[in-house]
């Protein structure tokens, strides 16, 4: 793992997602390493029902998505990666957990930094776990960050 040259930060845009690009932008300046900050859009489910009409253009919808997580990551980069650190973004459609263990494979990254969400209890089980799968299935080291507490 030491040294570390690449590190993938996924983001879902959420709080405790800024939170794991923050360790990963320390992480980054500290060893001289390279992120690869990455955003995955879930694409819709499509369920055609006889008779019925199309209300959502989702290839439209799904563009729009990428478009638009596309600049938001820019702006991340701008925004909360210091300047002397190497830093770049990608977007792609699909499961999250899935595309973040492909690309870590894929680009040999040394270490993922994954915000958890802290759900628990039937949340957790509705919603699984992004962070608890890319732990399971990832072919290198997961840091975790845990949610800030409320009113920290």
């Amino acid at each position: 793992m030491f040294p570390l040259k690449k590190i993938l930060c996924p983001t879902d845009f959420s709080e405790p997602s800024l939170e794991a690009i923050k360790a990963a932008a320390e992480l980054a300046e500290r060893y001289h390493a390279e992120i690869i900050l990455m955003h995955a859009v879930s694409p819709l489910p499509a369920y055609p029902q006889p008779g019925a009409l199309a209300v959502l253009d989702t290839a439209a919808y799904l563009q729009e998505m990428l478009t638009s997580g596309k600049k938001y990551m820019e702006r991340l980069i701008k925004d909360k990666i210091p300047d002397k650190v190497s830093a770049r973004s990608l977007v792609f459609a699909g499961n999250p957990s899935d595309e973040i263990t492909r690309l870590a494979e894929a680009e040999s990254v040394d270490l993922i930094v994954i915000a958890t969400h802290g759900l628990t209890g039937w949340r957790r089980f509705v919603f699984g776990s992004v962070a608890e799968r890319v732990v399971r299935l990832s072919p290198c080291p997961v840091l975790t960050i845990p949610a800030p507490k409320e009113g920290a």
